[in-house]
């Protein structure tokens, strides 16, 4: 479908050409801009929302700065999709998030003017921080900006950027993009003292006011630029508190301003350039701006897949046939039915209600789960904290945002030995939204950390009694418990709860010559492959191991004693993860067998569809069968024989 920018966007291919047009033509270009992201993503899918709602603030943001000079850093990266377009890659925006395409985030390989490349939050700040510092030095009149999301800001790392901000004496801009939303609407203290400050129309009718009155005072002896900005302070701390936490952190904060009146963005904006040393600026956005269902349901329209611009119906696959539910949702549902029956269970997730479907419970128990904002570290210790009272926490958060937890997980949980379940939402390689966002390396980052249980369900079934089997009294460890994103495999998944023996594995199949070990989902990728190999007269035995962590010995001896050739499968990082534990049991038992890891290769996996990751990385049903293919390659079939 051929999508065309209008009249004046086709004209700008970088921020020198948007410099050219006069301050009345930017509200053409926002316009233009607008319905290019509406055009493009409701035929290509993407982030939608976010994108739209700071149109006006990237347009002057490019217009004023001297991009990519100044640097520019977007915290996250949701909502750089007009920063993306006006730097030179128009054409190529229909291949966001596409296999080989654009990255769905700024991303410092694929152009200049994505000065530091995100995916998580709260980075921007200490990044642009770094930046404006390394300019003093080397004595450059360069500018740095970070563009945070009020729901990032909640994040301790960029509490820590402000801190040290006050006192570097850089020259550094921070924008607190504030529209009261991150993906669901944000929660805690600071959202109500931002809507505080945007609502104390005293507060900032007497501000302008000062500032004003600051402006016309005479400058000599007798009254100091100092003296000035002691009575400023006075002032408005005796007036309104609002200001307090940033100017505490000795910020100078400038706002709160409209962030989608591209004149007033422009005029601050040439105003902030000329002002020294840290600042911040409070900008009020509305996400989905300009496109109306977007702005009435943002946590929808954040990233709605591909929909009908004109009657904003959002295209469903429709199936003739029951299909299975999300893990995410199954997750969800299981803990409502575990949580019903024991009143000690709770949920906690860091600003991840819808994607991880705690929202569930958090409507019918809103007592016992908790959204605690983008604060993994202290949604972990959190849980270890209630779990000292005897609590059982289902403490859900993205493996690959787990990361940032994880001093957490060894010192205040493993070390203290509290049953806190870690449930591992999008383990594995996620799809579109690339890099930053797979789940690579939980296998390996937690497989070291003593007293864990690590475990990985096959299937709904196996997640639904993993759950059930973590949350009973006789558990006394922490439980780990890790699923992919997407789709499972059995439309009939509400099955009676069973325990799972800890560190207990299960043979699937019996078989001959070789043994494919699997860990989590992919084992169902080795049971196609095991179809597709019965054609060829080959027949694998299949183990599902469950538990990476205690690993099934008894299983494992009765595989090395049997089968001298092994492939393991794992949708984990193959560098010190299931298939290197498998190894290590092999040599301290003094095994001989030949063995093929397949899983998530030690390289930066890019993005795609989830199907066309698996394929490249190589470990996808078509892969499992080459494998043993290969490794089998010589041996005489069962088939031949009788042939």
């Amino acid at each position: 479908m051929d999508i065309t920018p209008g009249p004046l966007l086709t004209t700008i291919n970088s921020p020198a050409d948007l410099k050219l047009l006069s301050r009345e033509q930017l509200h053409q270009v926002c316009d233009e801009l607008r319905q290019y992201i509406i055009d493009v993503v409701s035929v290509h899918g993407g982030h939608f929302a976010a994108s739209l709602g700071v149109v006006e603030l990237t347009v002057a943001l490019h217009y004023i700065y001297n991009t990519p000079y100044d640097q520019l850093v977007w915290d996250v990266g949701h909502q750089a999709y007009g920063h993306k377009i006006i730097t030179g890659r128009r054409d190529e925006f229909h291949t966001n998030r596409k296999y080989h395409g654009l990255s769905g985030f700024p991303k410092r390989s694929e152009s200049e003017y994505d000065t530091f490349g995100v995916g998580h939050s709260s980075t921007s700040i200490s990044a642009a921080l770094g930046m404006a510092m390394a300019a003093k030095y080397k004595g450059e009149n360069r500018k740095s900006v970070a563009v945070i999301g009020d729901g990032a800001l909640t994040a301790g790392l960029a509490f820590e950027g402000m801190n040290h901000a006050g006192v570097a004496d850089s020259d550094v801009l921070i924008i607190l993009n504030d529209n009261c939303m991150s993906i669901d609407p944000n929660v805690g203290a600071l959202r109500e003292y931002l809507t505080d400050i945007t609502t104390s129309h005293t507060y900032n009718r007497l501000k302008d006011d000062i500032w004003k009155a600051l402006g016309k005072l005479p400058i000599g002896k007798n009254f100091s630029r100092e003296m000035a900005s002691k009575l400023e302070h006075s002032i408005k701390g005796f007036i309104n508190k609002s200001s307090n936490l940033f100017e505490s952190l000795k910020l100078r904060y400038f706002g709160p301003i409209d962030g989608n009146n591209i004149t007033k963005l422009v005029d601050t904006l040439n105003d902030l350039k000329k002002i020294p040393g840290p600042k911040l600026l409070h900008v009020l956005t509305v996400k989905g701006k300009g496109y109306a269902l977007a702005e009435k349901e943002q946590t929808l329209w954040h990233a709605p897949g591909l929909f009908d611009k004109i009657t904003g119906e959002i295209y469903k696959k429709k199936y003739e046939t029951p299909q299975p539910p999300k893990y995410q949702d199954v997750f969800g549902h299981t803990l409502i039915e575990l949580a019903e029956k024991n009143d000690k269970i709770f949920g906690v997730t860091p600003a991840m209600p819808s994607g991880s479907s705690l929202k569930f419970m958090m409507d019918k128990m809103p007592d016992r789960a908790f959204d605690v904002g983008i604060c993994e570290q202290h949604a972990v210790t959190l849980s270890a904290g209630m779990a000292t009272q005897g609590m059982r926490v289902f403490c859900n958060i993205y493996s690959s945002f787990m990361q940032r937890a994880y001093d957490q997980v060894v010192h205040d949980v493993a070390i203290q030995k509290l049953p806190v379940v870690l449930v591992l939402d999008r383990a594995g390689l996620v799809g579109e939204d690339g890099p930053t966002h797979h789940g690579a390396y939980d296998i390996a980052y937690m497989r070291c950390i003593p007293n864990l249980i690590i475990s990985a369900p096959m299937n709904e079934s196996e997640l639904r009694n993993l759950m059930y089997t973590s949350q009973l009294d006789s558990m006394e460890l922490p439980f780990v418990i890790r699923y992919p994103r997407g789709q499972g495999v059995l439309p009939e998944w509400r099955t009676p709860f069973e325990e799972i023996q800890i560190g207990k594995g299960r043979k699937i199949k019996d078989g001959q010559d070789i043994a494919i070990l699997t860990i989590g989902h992919p084992g169902n990728f080795a049971t196609a492959a095991i179809r597709e190999l019965k054609t060829d007269g080959l027949n694998p035995a299949h183990y599902d191991m469950r538990f990476v962590k205690p690993l099934d010995e008894s299983l494992l001896h009765e595989v090395f004693s049997k089968y001298d050739k092994v492939v393991t499968v794992e949708d984990g990082t193959v560098t010190g993860g299931f298939g290197s534990a498998i190894l290590e049991f092999m040599a301290e038992h003094n095994y001989k067998a030949e063995v093929k890891i397949l899983g998530i290769p030690d390289r930066i996996v890019e993005h795609g569809s989830p199907k066309e990751l698996y394929h490249e990385c190589h470990y996808d049903a078509q892969a499992i069968a080459e494998t043993v293919r290969t490794m089998l390659k010589g041996k005489v079939t069962v088939s031949q024989l009788m042939g």
